[in-house]
């Protein structure tokens, strides 16, 4: 793990260093290498954090160990955001195209790969039904939030400051009792479903006095308060420089794209795949041995967080600088965010989920690039 920290840590600020260099241009092969590197050195620290995730959510349990994960990424994300509208240049729409961009990934292509990787291998694979249309309520009221309604009420696009001021309140308001809800009262709605239980007439009798004595999730800290501090710093060490080195590549990417003639909003979408890789692989793992709850606590608490946390803090950049930010998508874009959300509800409401739905998913993020280059 210390050589990770090196190479993740070491390659972004020899990175920094080459910036003023890399501006002019360079020639196809040093870009392609340089790519390929940055890559590289993204593949191996995604792995690490993976492994410190895996640890965390078995020490603590769901959704407490996920949550770490996907906290730490979410709020990098926000901040990179965040900080690219306070710099300088015009940049209208970048939380719309990113957390459009991490909708889709997220939705289609990393939930129908580890669909498709679980359901080949399991035909037991059962959701926490309760828990997951928990995640889609959220959803279906704030990607309308973000992407739906600016272009019905706003002005090109853009929500007025009239309206944003209650937009922000009303959606940290209902992302922080998500937060509540989840780590309290609810949180067995995100756990894996218990097997298929005995029938009642062969079980012992005895068994039936056993009782749930797992430790809570504050009893695991305040025993094992020194590892889990030191890994979730380990975790949150290691994602930034992911997070880092996939934002100062979004340049060398934008022109290896124009070189070659690919639309540059495929560069968002590269980006925002290589931001989300550890959790990406995190979810497929845990999709590959059956804990498909995991699966949903990852991706749609992912995307919740997403949303819940980038549309208000660019909403207040907006309104403390003066920017325009236009959260409008194109009608193309909002039929297949409405497809996506329609089979999320359809895949995740029955009994269990098999690689015929992920197969679905992945249809629809195929039909997804091809708007891209449309």
């Amino acid at each position: 793990m210390i050589l990770r920290l090196l190479l993740g840590w070491g390659a972004f600020l020899a990175l920094l260093v080459a910036r003023p260099s890399l501006s002019a241009h360079p020639p196809t092969p040093v870009l392609v290498s340089l790519l390929a590197v940055i890559i590289a050195v993204i593949v191996v620290c995604a792995f690490g954090v993976v492994g410190e995730a895996e640890h965390l959510a078995h020490r603590l349990g769901d959704p407490y160990g996920t949550l770490v994960l996907t906290l730490s990424i979410v709020l990098i994300e926000v901040i990179l955001i965040s900080a690219v509208m306070l710099g300088p240049g015009e940049h209208a729409t970048i939380a719309r195209d990113s957390v459009m961009a991490v909708s889709m990934i997220i939705l289609n292509l990393v939930i129908g790969v580890g669909l498709l990787v679980g359901g080949m291998r399991r035909r037991d694979l059962r959701p926490n039904r309760t828990g997951v249309s928990a995640y889609l309520s959220l959803l279906v009221v704030l990607t309308t939030v973000a992407f739906a309604l600016p272009g019905l009420i706003g002005v090109d696009g853009a929500y007025t400051a009239g309206q944003a001021i209650p937009i922000i309140l009303l959606t940290v308001i209902l992302y922080a009792f998500f937060l509540y809800r989840q780590m309290g009262a609810q949180r067995e709605d995100f756990q894996e479903v218990a097997p298929e239980p005995v029938p009642s007439e062969a079980v012992d009798p005895a068994a039936r006095q056993v009782t749930d004595d797992r430790p809570s999730v504050l009893g695991v800290i305040s025993r094992h308060r020194v590892e889990v501090a030191l890994r979730a710093l380990v975790l949150v060490t290691t994602v930034i420089p992911i997070v880092l080195l996939s934002h100062d590549m979004a340049a060398l990417l934008d022109d290896g794209l124009d070189r070659v003639g690919a639309p540059v909003a495929l560069s968002g979408i590269l980006i925002a795949m290589i931001v989300f890789l550890p959790e990406t692989i995190t979810a497929i793992r845990a999709a590959h041995i059956g804990e498909i709850q995991r699966v949903s606590n990852l991706c749609h608490g992912a995307l919740v967080s997403t949303v819940g946390l980038t549309i208000p803090a660019v909403l207040t950049i907006g309104l403390l600088t003066g920017q325009t930010v236009v959260l409008a998508e194109s009608p193309a874009n909002l039929a297949l965010l409405a497809v996506t959300l329609l089979l999320t509800l359809t895949t995740f409401s029955g009994s269990r989920v098999t690689a015929l739905h992920g197969a679905a998913h992945l249809l629809v993020f195929v039909l997804y690039g091809l708007t891209v280059f449309a």
